[in-house]
């Protein structure tokens, strides 16, 4: 059986300032997504289950699985702040959704068989699709061999502000030891720092690997997430701003020995539109790629 693409699509898109994951941005206006479907596709995946909210199906419907119809077999869940355990209930000030790891949740009834996750806003490359199909082909279902596609930190930093990325550390085999997610990364004269909980700028050493979000898993994973995402409210359900993000879950399995995460590194270009200046070099880049021959014009044409 092929494996799933899942998409996590129900971002907000707040320091963009509009939603970037309907932005067109290819040559016959393409969206980032169409290209990560295209070289899903190409790599091997079956098919493509989108995660929204609500409050965009019209819109993602008219936008997006309009234009897949008859050429990628596409589905989509919903991500909603309403959807917590028996026993829990949502603050009146929580506006924000509960994080990644609890919208890969909203997956579990549509998928069966090994699975990808990655951002819609986020451009890939081409290698890594392959690189993570290959992986999951080879998994059983009950399988708890996950994996993560890991990139340069170099190679995804902004221009024009801070950015937040999973920087990995990796032993000598090439599994994950441990994921911390970092949310104010800048680049410097002196290479890239983080700013700490003390605010101060941490230097990060170049060469470091970085995960993106494109995270290979199996079904196992959505127990799992249950689980974490339960333990997760006894602590901060009163916290309108507090996220249970994928790496926090990886985190505890490797740390426990319930799973084992490999990192596929890549040599790819990874570029994505965080702040709406990113927007004009990445239409660029695109127009280059399908100059390159790596794409066609038009994309779905």
């Amino acid at each position: 059986m092929k494996p799933t693409l899942v998409v996590l699509a129900a971002g907000i898109g707040s320091r963009y300032g509009s939603l970037k994951q309907m932005d067109q941005v290819g040559p016959a206006g393409e969206t980032i997504m169409d290209y990560s479907l295209y070289d899903a596709e190409r790599a091997g995946f079956g098919r493509c289950i989108f995660i929204i909210r609500r409050s965009i199906e019209r819109e993602f419907r008219d936008v997006i699985l309009a234009k897949l119809s008859g050429r990628v077999e596409a589905d989509y869940v919903f991500q909603e702040i309403e959807d917590v355990p028996p026993g829990f209930s949502v603050p009146t000030d929580r506006t924000k959704p509960w994080g990644t790891s609890h919208a890969v949740q909203a997956a579990a009834a549509k998928v069966r068989e090994p699975f990808a996750v990655i951002n819609a806003d986020d451009y890939y490359g081409v290698e890594p699709f392959r690189t993570m199909a290959g992986f999951l082909s080879g998994l059983r279902n009950e399988a708890t061999d996950y994996s993560l596609i890991g990139y340069d930190l170099a190679g995804t930093l902004s221009e024009y502000g801070s950015v937040a990325r999973g920087v990995c550390e990796v032993n000598a085999t090439g599994y994950l030891e441990g994921i911390v997610e970092r949310t104010r990364i800048e680049r410097t004269a002196a290479g890239a720092v983080y700013l700490d909980e003390d605010g101060r700028n941490v230097p990060l050493p170049a060469g470091k690997t970085v995960s993106m979000n494109f995270w290979g898993f199996t079904p196992t994973y959505f127990e799992y997430a249950r689980t974490a995402f339960v333990r997760f409210l006894e602590k901060n359900a009163a916290n309108p701003k507090a996220e249970l993000y994928i790496p926090l879950v990886v985190n505890a399995l490797v740390r426990d020995g319930a799973a084992t995460c490999r990192v596929l590194p890549t040599s790819a270009r990874w570029f994505g539109v965080t702040y709406r200046e990113d927007k004009p070099r990445v239409m660029e880049a695109f127009g280059k790629l399908v100059e390159d021959g790596v794409y066609p014009p038009n994309l779905w044409a």
